[in-house]
């Protein structure tokens, strides 16, 4: 049963991350700063892939600090805790509906100054992306500006953005202990770093338009999905395991 409820938690974080990952801000400034700068494939990949790395570090670290508070819940409360991370997950499930329902979906600008309504122009619009715009007169583009200036930009845009969706997912396997822990930070590298190159690749190869943007507007409504489910699910399993 444990390795079930593992499992499941496991595939819970991997469509977090991936899903997370396929959001534009976390691939296209890398390809527009790339056709801007006329960086090759590997040099292009390189930078998604160390500021991939950044932004999965940050949000492990968030993540320890999540599951050390965990076990220290977990110690203290026993078999109460499968109920209240249960009922935790579930809560911030709804808020996630929440915010779909007052924005339209989880926007994510980081550094570059943009911030619109989501329903309105995340994602790609006509052919054409809303970061064109925002990177235009960016230094991340300008030729008065140097490859490592354009480099260090955007690993601190994506590093200083962490992915807050996949923290509760820590939560959901504190009863695993390290072991949990580990195995979903390994997920959450392996995911993030699939979903950043992957739509990356896509986008060099002239596949740009892929239809992206409802995922970016629906992405609240996704997490809300996923983590009532694992919440409800933990609570089931503790229930039924009583």
């Amino acid at each position: 049963m444990d390795s079930t409820v593992l499992t499941t938690i496991a595939a819970t974080g991997f469509t977090v991350a991936f899903f997370h990952a396929a959001i534009p801000t976390h691939w296209l400034p890398f390809v527009l700063v790339s056709r801007a700068r006329g960086w090759g494939g590997p040099k292009t990949f390189a930078v998604t892939v160390l500021a991939g790395l950044g932004h999965v570090a940050l949000t492990t670290l968030l993540g320890l600090c999540v599951a050390w508070f965990g076990f220290q819940l977990d110690e203290k409360l026993g078999r109460l805790f499968p109920w209240i991370a249960g009922g935790t997950l579930i809560a911030i499930g709804l808020y996630y509906f929440w915010r779909q329902w007052r924005g339209g979906g989880v926007c994510h600008h980081a550094l570059l100054g943009g911030h619109h309504h989501p329903s309105e122009h995340c994602g790609r619009e006509e052919g054409h992306s809303h970061w064109d715009d925002e990177l235009k007169d960016s230094a991340l583009v300008s030729n008065r500006a140097g490859d490592w200036t354009a480099i260090t930009g955007l690993l601190v845009m994506l590093t200083l953005s962490p992915c807050e969706g996949f923290l509760p997912v820590y939560l959901s396997a504190v009863q695993f202990g390290w072991r949990g822990f580990v195995v979903l930070s390994l997920i959450l590298a392996v995911a993030t770093l699939t979903g950043m190159t992957l739509f990356a690749w896509l986008a060099l190869l002239g596949l740009g338009k892929i239809e992206v943007k409802n995922l970016e507007r629906y992405e609240a409504a996704l997490l809300g999905v996923l983590f009532s489910i694992l919440g409800g699910l933990l609570i089931v399993l503790e229930h039924q395991h009583g």
